[in-house]
């Protein structure tokens, strides 16, 4: 059997407290074991997620399948008001996603075209300064800008200081909403049913990340077209993400704002 990787730790924390050295606690490991240990890291380790979005690869089938897979697994109510909708993940026409930089002169390929939208994980965050409880919060450890309805009061601070429209407020019973409930989520306690009156949001697929998964979204992307979303730590000049940057122009959404949004779109 391999050894996972919290033991591996373990035996090389006991290592050194015994001043063996980081040789010894290799040593300590049976043939074969260390390739076992190295292999269960989580491929989702990072220290600021950032997402890029392809829009010449992206298309409607693609963004409405992305939409109804991360609606589905997070059990987003299903609002019929337009006014009251619940959005994690939505699309938008160019001229409201990029107001700052639409221009009549614009290529007619973005006129009226739709744009796949959530929220920027930015790295200055607004919501979370004008939080009076603290609900929302940036992850000090990837940067990913969490979300706790049990802490939220319904103030909707948060909503007025987004510049994004990345939040949405639960005007009616979130629990009776849904069609099918997935069992599954949310994974543990940190909130384990919405209620009405709180704010809810894209946590990037947080619980998939705690597994070593990507966000759902990616994953469902790529499966219809390699390369239409792309996931990875922006800290990491090697990363997948970063290559994809490198390699093609992109835009951001408001970054006259200065919240330094981390979804960047490859247009």
């Amino acid at each position: 059997m391999g050894m996972d990787r919290r033991e591996f730790l373990r035996i090389a924390g006991y290592s050194a407290l015994l001043g063996l050295g980081g040789k010894a606690a290799f040593e300590l490991l049976a043939p074969g074991q260390i390739d076992a240990a190295v292999e269960s890291v989580p491929l989702t380790v990072g220290k600021k997620w950032g997402m890029a979005v392809d829009m010449t690869k992206m298309d409607e089938q693609i963004m409405d399948k992305v939409i109804e897979v991360c609606h589905r697994i997070h059990n987003v109510p299903k609002v019929a008001n337009p006014k009251q909708e619940i959005k994690w993940i939505w699309k938008e026409t160019y001229e409201h996603t990029f107001p700052g930089q639409h221009h009549e002169y614009a290529a007619e390929k973005y006129h009226g075209r739709n744009f796949l939208l959530l929220c920027n994980h930015c790295t200055n965050p607004p919501c979370c300064r004008v939080c009076p409880t603290a609900a929302t919060w940036k992850r000090e450890e990837d940067g990913v800008v969490m979300m706790d309805q049990h802490r939220c009061i319904g103030c909707r601070f948060c909503m007025a200081a987004c510049p994004f429209g990345a939040r949405s407020f639960n005007y009616g019973d979130p629990r009776k909403a849904p069609a099918d409930l997935n069992p599954n989520f949310p994974p543990d306690m940190t909130y384990p049913t919405r209620v009405r009156g709180v704010v809810e949001k894209c946590n990037l697929c947080a619980e998939r990340l705690a597994k070593g998964q990507i966000p759902a979204c990616v994953e469902e992307a790529n499966k219809i077209k390699e390369g239409a979303l792309t996931f990875g730590d922006l800290a990491d000049p090697e990363s997948q993400v970063r290559t994809v940057l490198r390699e093609h122009y992109s835009i951001q959404r408001k970054p006259e704002l200065g919240t330094g949004p981390n979804v960047y779109y490859i247009i």
